[in-house]
């Protein structure tokens, strides 16, 4: 499964947001909603966010990092599913955490959907960087 895309749509006055329909097929019936990190909201499928929360319940409870990195995905992770028109209720802590107002973009990033705010994913996604990026990932293994 692989999430692939951008997509902006509205936030309503209620917080809910339209998932594209190729998400939503992808996603199931019922998904998993967290904070993410960079100042979006990831989107993981069921058997996604198995695997996630389990890596994360596997890190070292007597370190204080770890149990740090995992309270903050774990306690902002809430079910989502969506509704007859395709849209999910964004808890409002989650909308403050990516400062969603009116306008989000949805992007897929292979594994998991995120979330973004409007004007936050212009600024990041211009990749004017890209170059440089690419060396990075060479120096990690992959190559092009």
């Amino acid at each position: 499964m692989q999430f692939m895309g951008e997509y902006n749509h509205s936030i309503d006055a209620k917080g809910r947001v339209i998932v594209p329909s190729k998400f939503r097929e992808q996603l199931g019936d019922r998904f998993i909603v967290t904070k993410g990190l960079d100042g979006c909201l990831w989107v993981f499928p069921a058997s996604e966010w198995e695997s996630f929360s389990e890596k994360l319940t596997s890190l070292p409870v007597a370190r204080k990092d770890a149990r740090n990195f995992t309270r903050f995905f774990m306690a902002g992770a809430t079910e989502a599913e969506t509704d007859k028109m395709g849209r999910i209720l964004l808890p409002q802590v989650l909308r403050d955490y990516a400062k969603l107002e009116k306008e989000a973009v949805l992007i897929g990033t292979g594994s998991r959907v995120e979330i973004w705010n409007s004007e936050q994913w212009a600024e990041i996604s211009s990749f004017d960087n890209v170059d440089d990026l690419a060396e990075q990932m060479g120096e990690w293994g992959f190559g092009i």
